[in-house]
């Protein structure tokens, strides 16, 4: 069988909750952050310039705090399953994720997920300062690691499966051989060759996975 690779986007895909939020309700920015977060999702605003916004309500957060969320952050009912599954299959799996690096590699090596791109936040002395460094990971940039990741683990384009729910999922989505909106707002669900609610395993059935 031909090697296969699927991409999963994180918040609100692989996990149930956004991070960011998680992190605000810590800042007391949670009301304002769920609104940007929201309206960046369907696509109404530019996700590069929401998230600056969004991540600058945290300044001032102990860093402590990324640990905390990560002790809270649930799995999607069926992501541990899907991907458990594709690995035995000799599937790739891989992580691309608008939200934070801090939060996403340790839930990803929970996985055996080696593949993963993210944001990363900004600490000094101990304090998140409200910015990220380096490039934000949009969703141009998500497409990227699509053919990043197909590339460094010998998987043709055509061959890839990508899963998100928002817009920043978008030009993922377009560039793999399969896109799966999950839970997705409607300018997803509208573009995607397949729409999956509930259970990611769910996805199993769908022909890409047909052993």
């Amino acid at each position: 069988m031909k090697p296969r690779l699927l991409v999963m986007d994180v918040d609100s895909t692989l996990i149930t909750g956004e991070v960011i939020e998680m992190l605000a309700a810590r800042a007391g920015s949670q009301e304002l952050v769920a609104e940007i977060t929201e309206r960046a999702m369907r696509g109404e605003i530019d996700f590069a310039a929401s998230l600056h916004e969004r991540v600058a309500t945290l300044a001032g957060l102990p860093v402590s705090v990324l640990d905390d969320v990560l002790a809270e952050v649930e799995l999607t009912p069926g992501a541990r399953e899907l991907v458990a599954e594709l690995q035995a299959r000799g599937w790739a799996v891989g992580l691309v994720s608008g939200g934070f690096i801090e939060v996403v590699g340790p839930l990803a090596a929970s996985l055996g997920i080696t593949l993963t791109r993210a944001n990363a936040l900004e600490v000094t002395d101990g304090v998140l300062t409200g910015r990220v460094t380096g490039a934000v990971v949009d969703r141009a940039a998500k497409a990227v690691a699509l053919a990043d990741y197909a590339a460094a683990s010998g998987v043709a384009l055509e061959d890839t499966v990508a899963i998100g729910d928002g817009a920043n999922d978008l030009d993922m989505l377009a560039a793999a051989g399969f896109g799966i909106a999950f839970n997705a707002k409607p300018v997803v669900a509208a573009q995607a060759d397949a729409v999956v609610e509930e259970r990611l395993d769910a996805v199993l059935a769908l022909e890409p996975f047909a052993r």
